[in-house]
């Protein structure tokens, strides 16, 4: 029945898309056998408005099956109903009605939790179009920060605005978000990184609060049902079908604050699950095209929530594309963290690419190409591709290594200097090879997947009880360290304990090599109560607690100095690896560096990968080499862009034994010589003492010989944890400084 005209239409592009008088309809399905396009009223119901079978022969364009509808009302939902032949590897159902995969807007879902099903295996959820006026985007340009001067900020939507302390007009949605823009500007990141925005169903987690008894909901969203639709329940305007015009509003003033926006998306797996799932769009309309199947049509799971999409499939490859694109093109954002990406390098049957055709595609797409592409280099079946994932020149990465060496260093585990040395220099052990750089690193201490910073001092175990899965979910090994008691205290000596591991973390992350990037209320020391694993938490366990700011002020404003510090300086933020010492013949422009001062003689060449002199042997007590030498030279003994020291200068010690490095970096090698654009910066002396007891550190003259001043002491209270530069107290060359347990210090020269 249909009480709409209809024509043809057109196989391009998928989707709906609006024409004067309607809409035309387009749809990829190879396999069914009979295609239909189901109208409905924008209010919802099963009672249609029209149901229009399409004509194989005068609605079908090879694979695509397309019609033209007149007379539409200006909003309306759709769906489609497919059916085809039976088989294992099949899950046609013509009574079911499936989303379009193309679906800008998906229904129903205003009111977060508002939906939850009645039957586990159907949705009431429909595709809706909804013909809007043009978004006026004005002057809206991307700010396209380098990645070297980024500094990402990982947020969820709904999470960091939710709590009633956020004081802003609109909790949980874009709107709310966009109220907290001055925040995070004054607090110094260049970009946030939000947890998925693709519309996914929140009611479909099966566990319940073991005691409340309430059901809990999936909270984090890395379960899509559409690949293009904004999630609707974080946009305040969501009841007016707003959803796309609030999300555009919030990456315009995100843009005029000079700030990037960067998407978690998540095309490995969707929310339809394994074979108990719901059925949403794709297991309906081509079940075998869109996943990964074994012979027996069982789903390959790969992701470790069901099922694995099958990426590198030619119509799928090309979906996510025009996904991506629309995400660029129409809304504006400026880059995407691929969730499990190495899941994007499997072929149809599960098996490892070296040139995955999707990823070359992304790689090199030309919408794309000033867009940060960033991967978790990663999937649930055991492929860990840090350093090596394929286009990696294209690609930056979530490092795994950085997040577990710096805080195994600072807990204090043997073994670590050495690695932690390579991880400040932007872990050119991992990264230097074919031509990859510092920024491919992304450096982080924490992040959504585990516990926040404050939780990482405050608990030796998980604590996930409260995910109704008697505690097995989330990982069992988090190298932490509750400094002395688990959870929460009041014994002082553990409180400052605390304080200080998370200085000492944050600190490390902002004067790493890399792209640092921070997770939402780590600034101010949120906790989720030991729980590491809190995708199912929409309560006070995930949301920010803003009170905590004031709180935690001292906290607050040392991480803010922290990243104005790395901001200032050059030196922290290169574009190239060290090279350790500059052998004689370098470069006339070495020479030149525009009255800079005299350089140190250029001294004997040594292997230099990294910059890393050879480890000492290791039956040296910890932290100890070189306390009974005195007689080290404090000068440099050759010019290098980085120098090693122990406890006495140029004395590194990197052996098992060992609880310390310190390092010095000579301003005049920024790594960017290469732009013609020296920047001169100061000199940097950092030391850092994971040890229990205080040791004493010989302090060398800096690279340049000029002054050494304190900034940085994370043992001291606030605020002399950190005295901007030029103010603190002079620290003379050969002089001794002790450094407390568990504690780094930075000394930065004069001007």
């Amino acid at each position: 029945m249909s009480i709409f005209r209809t024509t043809r239409g057109r196989p391009l592009p998928l989707g709906t898309s609006s024409t004067p008088d309607g809409a035309n309809f387009s749809l990829l399905c190879r396999h069914g056998t009979s295609v239909t396009l189901v109208i409905l009223p924008a209010t919802g119901g099963d009672i249609p408005l029209a149901e229009i079978p399409l004509d194989r022969r005068s609605n079908r364009t090879g694979d695509h099956w397309h019609i033209r509808v007149h007379d539409l009302p200006d909003t309306f939902c759709y769906g489609w109903r497919v059916a085809g032949p039976p088989g294992p590897r099949n899950r046609f159902d013509p009574s079911r009605m499936l989303l379009d995969p193309s679906a800008v807007i998906i229904s129903d879902g205003a009111v977060w939790a508002g939906t939850c099903e009645i039957d586990p295996l159907r949705t009431n959820r429909r595709s809706l179009f909804h013909r809007s006026h043009r978004y006026d985007w004005g002057d809206d340009a991307p700010p396209l920060t380098p990645l070297e001067e980024t500094i990402i900020y990982e947020v969820h939507i709904r999470g960091f605005t939710c709590d009633p302390s956020s004081g802003v007009a609109h909790p949980g949605t874009y709107l709310g978000l966009i109220e907290k823009i001055p925040y995070l500007k004054e607090l110094g990141v260049t970009a946030i990184e939000l947890m998925p925005v693709f519309e996914w169903d929140e009611c479909d987690c099966p566990f319940f609060d073991p005691d409340s008894g309430e059901k809990l909901t999936n909270f984090w969203g890395y379960n899509p049902i559409g690949f293009a639709a904004p999630k609707a329940a974080f946009a305040a305007t969501a009841r007016e079908y707003g959803q796309t015009r609030e999300f555009r509003d919030m990456v315009k003033a995100f843009h005029a604050a000079g700030m990037e926006v960067i998407l978690d998306v998540v095309f490995n797996h969707t929310g339809e699950g394994d074979d108990r799932g719901r059925t949403f769009s794709f297991r309906g309309l081509d079940n075998e095209l869109y996943y990964l199947l074994d012979e027996n049509g069982r789903y390959l799971n790969y992701s470790g929530v069901g099922n694995t999409v099958n990426c590198n499939h030619p119509v799928v490859r090309d979906l996510i594309m025009t996904c991506l694109r629309y995400w660029v093109g129409d809304m504006h954002v400026d880059g995407f963290r691929f969730d499990l990406a190495s899941i994007l390098g499997r072929d149809r049957q599960g098996n490892v690419m070296v040139e995955p055709p999707v990823i070359e595609s992304i790689t090199e797409d030309g919408v794309l190409a000033d867009t940060k592409l960033i991967a978790e280099p990663w999937d649930a079946a055991g492929l860990y591709q840090v350093g090596g994932f394929p286009f990696g020149r294209r690609w930056s990465e979530w490092n795994g290594h950085y997040r577990d060496d710096v805080r195994r260093f600072w807990r204090g585990d043997p073994g670590t200097a050495g690695a932690l040395a390579s991880r400040v220099c932007g872990s050119s052990d991992v990264y230097q090879w074919n031509g990859r750089l510092p920024r491919h690193s992304v450096n982080f201490v924490t992040c959504h997947d585990g516990f926040t910073l404050m939780d990482l001092v405050s608990y030796n175990q998980k604590h996930n009880r409260g995910n109704g899965e008697n505690d097995r979910d989330g990982l069992g090994e988090n190298f932490s360290w509750n400094c002395g008691a688990e959870g929460p205290t009041d014994h002082p000596d553990v409180l400052i304990r605390r304080n200080r591991q998370a200085r000492n973390m944050m600190a490390t992350l902002m004067l790493s090599q890399g792209v640092p990037m921070l997770l939402a209320g780590d600034e101010f020391l949120r906790t989720q109560g030991g729980n590491n694993n809190a995708w199912c938490q929409d309560n006070a366990v995930s949301w920010v607690d803003w009170t905590l700011a004031e709180k935690n002020a001292d906290f607050l404003r040392f991480t803010r100095e922290m990243i104005g510090l790395r901001k200032r300086h050059p030196v922290l933020r290169r574009r190239r690896f060290f090279c350790g010492v500059i052998r004689p013949g370098a470069p006339d422009w070495i020479e030149d560096f525009r009255g800079a001062g005299p350089f140190p003689h250029t001294g004997p060449v040594r292997p230099a990968e990294a910059g890393l002199p050879p480890a000492p042997p290791d039956d040296v007590a910890p932290g100890r080499a070189g306390e009974a030498r005195a007689t080290t030279p404090v000068t440099a003994p050759a010019l290098a862009d980085i120098h090693w020291h122990g406890v006495e200068p140029y004395q590194p010690d990197f052996g098992h034994y060992s609880r310390t490095i310190a390092f010095s970096l000579d301003g005049r090698f920024t790594g960017r010589e290469r732009d013609h654009d020296y920047h001169i910066d100061t000199d940097f002396y950092v030391a850092m003492n994971s040890w229990e007891e205080p040791l004493r550190f010989r302090i060398p003259a800096a690279p340049t010989r000029r002054t050494w001043r304190r900034v940085v002491d994370t043992a001291r209270p606030s605020p002399d944890d950190f005295i901007l530069e030029g103010q603190g107290p002079v620290v003379a060359e050969g002089a001794y400084l002790t450094l407390e347990p568990y504690s780094l210090v930075v000394l930065v020269s004069e001007q």
